[in-house]
């Protein structure tokens, strides 16, 4: 690439916020197209650095670090005597969803937007609403029972 050249000289100079600016000679650089730029002057590129060069998922003692399954944490946590208010891994509680949850047809399984105001049955499409009114009270109820809806229908 550079034969009987030197090759061009690079200083790095690190700044204050962590961007490595390069610095070229312009009489080491390729020419410039631009001949409004003295040949003297000094260009410089900025390097941003994105990343912790000396992190590493390696322990110093030389052993490679192995992460913890959810099952090894609660086991570890529980072995241990904790104070009564402090948060562990297992007590985090969600709270409710503020979406209301999804109905699945009790026929096909499909997302069912109706429920049938006589069975209280989910269902998808009117298919599905001609099957339901046929149905014994039986089965209707066992479906009901399926679901964990265990409102009696008369």
């Amino acid at each position: 690439m550079y034969q009987g050249e030197e090759v061009p000289h690079k200083k790095h100079k690190p700044d204050s916020d962590g961007i490595l600016v390069e610095k070229v000679d312009s009489a080491h650089a390729a020419p410039c197209s631009n001949p409004t730029l003295p040949s003297t002057s000094v260009l410089q590129r900025p390097k941003i650095l994105c990343k912790n060069t000396k992190f590493s998922y390696f322990e110093t003692c030389g052993k490679r670090f192995v992460w913890k399954s959810l099952k090894q944490i609660i086991t570890q946590e529980r072995s241990l005597i904790w104070p009564d208010d402090i948060i562990l891994y297992n007590s985090l509680n969600a709270p409710p969803s503020l979406k209301p949850p999804k109905k699945y047809s009790d026929i096909s399984g499909l997302h069912a937007p109706y429920t049938d105001p006589q069975t209280r049955l989910h269902y998808h499409n009117s298919d599905e609403f001609r099957i339901i009114r046929t149905l014994p009270s039986d089965i209707v109820q066992g479906y009901l029972a399926l679901r964990g809806a265990t409102n009696i229908v008369g």
